[in-house]
């Protein structure tokens, strides 16, 4: 995208201020979507994100600037503003740059880009009509096939010269189904570090649009939730949501850095069950969270953040890492150029326990099986979270009962993960996007079936 002699030359001059570090972020990205409602395609759309930012440190001081133009130019005169705006003082930096290729752990075999609208329609249409002729009571059907082609580059005054290309792809089905005048929806959207590919041996259009379908059908029909305390059994793949919001978000260097989070200061204390392994994996190959390389340059970790119930690290980006003491652990992203780089997760999950999972629901005598969790809140300081859950049922004498809607799931996530008591073997992961500071990125969240002793079920 920009030359190394180039890059040399502004990071020269951002750094002519007094920075000790200076960055560039370089992208070029196409996302191109294919909606369909009402039985018939209703939009195409490409756009394209072009653009570079520059940043720089002076110790714990960091300022930032962006823009469209990439011309030797327009970074120059970025840079400049860069500059300007630390106004430390001056300096003459050596930068050369040695360009670093870090490999491709994710191989993809057709380019979205390669493939005709209308075979990508026609994936979309096995989807959206599963979903539509699934029941007389589904009213309305909503589907969208999305892939992007997210090109960067990193450039920076240690040295580092380095290129990524993310190609993901991803399809997502929403289902509305009427009962006795009431409606409710359904909504699957899986995704994946790959190409057109996905649908051949990972996912099946056709049961994408089944599931969402059947969960709407299956809510509008429901009774509405008891609130109270109780034990809730939290099903696999995207109930990981439940740990990536109320506990992935505090352990966080953006959080952590500033006292900010429940889990400052607790590395190697006990913060959650023995039972409870969770990790942060952006090198899992093609799934959806993963990468090669952070927005940083750093190359993608496999990093264990709670061992058996004991902190042993956080997710850090450098800057944040200059506060804390600690290097990058391949943890930094951002939405786009026009974003501040922080501390992001990749693939977060619990991982496998090895408690039978038909134990889990047996062990139960009165409780919530959330089989599918939905959106939510929650506050990274206190970890005090609201989530929905999208699809419910009672669980009597040990037996998954009647279905149930309305449920939300209330807590602290320091609570939770101490009160997680029983952990299957089921691990499956589910497809995300996380907003935070640095914008709205792709993640995987994911565990296998678990159990919560008592948490407080919102309902009727």
């Amino acid at each position: 995208m920009i030359t190394r002699e180039v890059c040399e030359r502004v990071l020269r001059k951002a750094a002519s201020s007094g920075a000790d570090y200076a960055e560039i972020f370089a992208e070029h990205t196409v996302d191109h979507s294919i909606k369909m409602i009402a039985d018939r395609v209703d939009n195409i759309s490409d756009r394209i994100i072009a653009g570079a930012g520059i940043r720089l440190f002076k110790g714990l001081r960091s300022v930032a600037a962006s823009t469209t133009d990439t011309t030797e130019q327009g970074l120059m005169r970025c840079a400049q503003r860069a500059a300007d705006a630390l106004g430390q003082g001056s300096a003459e930096i050596s930068i050369e740059l040695k360009e670093r290729l870090f490999g491709d752990i994710h191989p993809i075999k057709t380019v979205p880009a390669t493939v005709s609208n209308a075979e990508k329609i026609r994936v979309l249409k096995d989807g959206y009509f599963a979903a539509k002729e699934f029941s007389p009571e589904i009213k309305q059907v909503t589907g969208v096939l999305l892939d992007v082609d997210h090109g960067i580059l990193v450039a920076n005054s240690e040295g580092l010269y380095a290129e990524d290309r993310q190609i993901r792809t991803r399809i997502s089905i929403n289902a509305v189904a009427e009962h006795n005048g009431e409606t409710q929806t359904g909504f699957y959207g899986p995704g994946r570090r790959m190409g057109m590919e996905m649908f051949d041996s990972e996912v099946d259009a056709r049961a994408v649009g089944l599931k969402a379908a059947q969960q709407a059908v299956t809510m509008a029909a429901a009774g509405y939730c008891p609130a109270g305390v109780m034990p809730v059994a939290i099903g696999n793949g995207f109930g990981g949501v439940i740990f990536h919001e109320a506990c992935g978000h505090s352990l966080e260097a953006s959080s952590v850095a500033y006292g900010l989070s429940q889990f400052a200061g607790k590395l190697g204390t006990q913060i959650a069950n023995p039972k409870v392994t969770a990790i942060d994996d952006g090198t899992i190959p093609n799934a959806w969270g993963s990468i090669n390389i952070d927005d940083e340059g750093t190359p993608a970790q496999r990093k264990v953040l709670i061992e058996k119930g004991i902190l042993k690290t956080y997710m850090v980006d450098k800057f944040n890492g200059r506060r804390m003491g600690m290097p990058s652990t391949g943890s930094a992203r951002r939405q786009s150029y026009g974003y501040v780089t922080t501390s992001r997760m990749t693939n977060t999950f619990i991982a496998e326990g090895e408690d039978n999972n038909d134990d889990i629901i047996a062990s139960m005598e009165y409780g919530l099986y959330a089989k599918e969790m939905g959106g939510g809140s929650v506050n990274p300081a206190t970890g005090e979270f609201n989530f929905a859950v999208n699809e419910g049922y009672i669980v009597r004498n040990g037996k998954i009962c009647e279905p149930v809607r309305g449920a939300s799931l209330v807590g602290k996530g320091s609570d939770v993960i101490m009160n997680i008591d029983m952990v299957g073997k089921n691990l499956d992961l589910g497809t995300g996007m996380c907003g935070s500071s640095s914008g709205s990125i792709p993640t995987t969240v994911g565990q296998p079936l678990i159990r919560v002793s008592k948490i407080t079920v919102g309902g009727r």
